[in-house]
């Protein structure tokens, strides 16, 4: 993981038509490190002059996930990639401050409703068919201006020492149960979980949410900045269990060998029909209106969806690949929804007010 951490800070927008991004910018701004997260102050410093065979590329994603696979883009195309690494939602403000002044030629999202708000704001180019046909028309936008890179699901990570299998909910709804009070985990800052708590909202309505998340609080849940804490904390015995994507602990495992104490539960729901709590998201990629390098940002798409790479996401992070050919044969767990419409996931501004209402957000 990148390391240290700066201090907290909190960035207060205007009330301008922006609201929606300065929201999120300002219910994520926490605990920021120097490889993961970047600060506005440098992320402002942006503006740099890109030649030809220079590509800018602002990542929402982890530094030690993508970084390697970026890197070995460069090397094999001879192609200059500039990186600015943040959570997605200051990312995503600070492209709609900069306007036709960003120097960002590829935006890349941790999830779609970063590429969802500037989709809608108009600020992503429609990509070509070669780069969309490349996965299903469910993990792309509708109207082709993003495209997603590789699945990860949501799941339940629990300790192995203190928590019989037997025991394990069958829907995340049971969370709020006695049995749970003070063992689980969550991350709110986490652009994930937003996303989580949006497809709760659009799926059981926004009442059902607030409920949910008043419960999950009056039971004792613990907050921590990311999903890496969360899956540490379950180790060391802080909490039994937390809510997270699915590859962290793949890279405890890598790290520490397979006695680590920890392991993965998908809720598969009632009937395993499917549960909220395995849903399936998505990172994903879409070209800026204002590219100056339009060229190098289709090959660096095309790249990260071509076989090879998809099968080293695979390999390398656990994450699930999106090219149709490797997405057919590569079988997800049990209970794990893929029937969320991704494009929905744009409607970030309710999803941070309640979870500011509620306190769950700072």
């Amino acid at each position: 993981m990148p390391k240290g951490t700066m201090a907290i800070r909190q960035t207060l927008f205007a009330v301008t038509a922006l609201t929606v991004i300065a929201v999120v910018v300002v219910a994520v701004h926490a605990a920021m490190s120097s490889g993961e997260r970047a600060s506005r102050a440098e992320l402002a410093g942006a503006s740099v002059s890109t030649g030809a065979r220079e590509l800018v590329v602002y990542i929402g994603r982890s530094e030690s996930l993508v970084g390697p696979i970026i890197e070995s883009f460069g090397q094999e195309t001879g192609i200059r990639v500039r990186t600015k690494y943040a959570s997605t939602g200051p990312l995503a403000a600070l492209v709609l401050e900069e306007g036709r002044r960003s120097p960002a030629d590829v935006f890349y999202a941790q999830d779609p409703g970063g590429l969802a708000v500037l989709a809608e704001r108009g600020r992503l180019r429609l990509l070509p068919e070669t780069i969309l046909a490349r996965v299903g028309s469910a993990d792309r936008d509708h109207a082709g201006r993003w495209v997603g890179i590789t699945g990860r699901m949501r799941t339940l990570s629990y300790s192995t020492e203190r928590v019989d299998p037997a025991d394990l909910p069958e829907s995340v709804l049971e969370l709020t149960e006695e049995r749970w009070r003070g063992r689980i985990g969550w991350a709110p800052s986490n652009a994930s979980f937003q996303a989580f708590i949006t497809a709760m909202r659009l799926e059981r309505g926004e009442a059902a949410t607030e409920a949910w998340l008043r419960d999950m609080i009056a039971n004792g849940v613990r907050t921590y900045p990311r999903n890496m804490p969360i899956v540490q904390a379950v180790a060391d015995g802080e909490i039994d269990l937390g809510l997270v994507n699915h590859y962290y602990l793949h890279r405890f495992i890598v790290e520490r060998g397979e006695s680590f104490p920890v392991a993965n539960h998908v809720p598969a729901g009632p009937g395993r029909a499917g549960d909220l709590g395995g849903t399936m998201l998505i990172s994903g990629a879409g070209i800026l209106d204002t590219a100056r390098n339009l060229d190098a940002a289709q090959r660096f798409l095309e790249y990260l969806l071509r076989e090879d790479v998809q099968q080293r996401f695979v390999r390398e992070s656990a994450e699930h690949p999106l090219h149709k050919e490797l997405a057919a044969s590569h079988d997800l767990p049990t209970g794990v929804r893929s029937t969320v419409d991704l494009n929905r996931l744009g409607d970030l501004e309710q999803t941070i007010t309640l979870l500011r209402r509620v306190g769950a957000l700072r």
